[in-house]
């Protein structure tokens, strides 16, 4: 069984508290990244524009596998404290059910 996130993206604030969140749990530095967040920006019509904020796992992140099996919390850090409480963590099956919940959702597997 694989485990992961799941990330509405049409409720990211892009706050940055996921990232933030990694850096601490793991101890990395300015330029280095567990989670990161890009912004998207799409030029609109009529002065409008859309900016997305779109949070992802890079190859550093392993879900916080000592926190969450070290029973300190069944979280990992990022989705603890995402201010927009759009990420989900659990194994794939119940993962997909979340998303099926969500408007506009990314999935990160390990």
């Amino acid at each position: 069984m694989r485990y992961g996130l799941a990330i509405d993206i049409e409720y990211c604030t892009g706050c940055n508290s996921c990232n933030i969140a990694c850096k601490q749990e793991h101890g990395y530095d300015a330029g280095t990244f567990g989670m990161k967040v890009t912004e998207l920006i799409y030029p609109g019509v009529a002065e409008k524009v859309q900016i997305d904020f779109l949070p992802f796992a890079t190859t550093r992140c392993n879900l916080c596998a000592e926190r969450v099996s070290g029973g300190e919390d069944t979280l990992p850090s990022c989705v603890r404290h995402c201010q927009g409480k759009c990420m989900a963590y659990g194994d794939e099956n119940a993962l997909f059910e979340a998303a099926k919940k969500m408007k506009r959702p990314v999935m990160y597997l390990k």
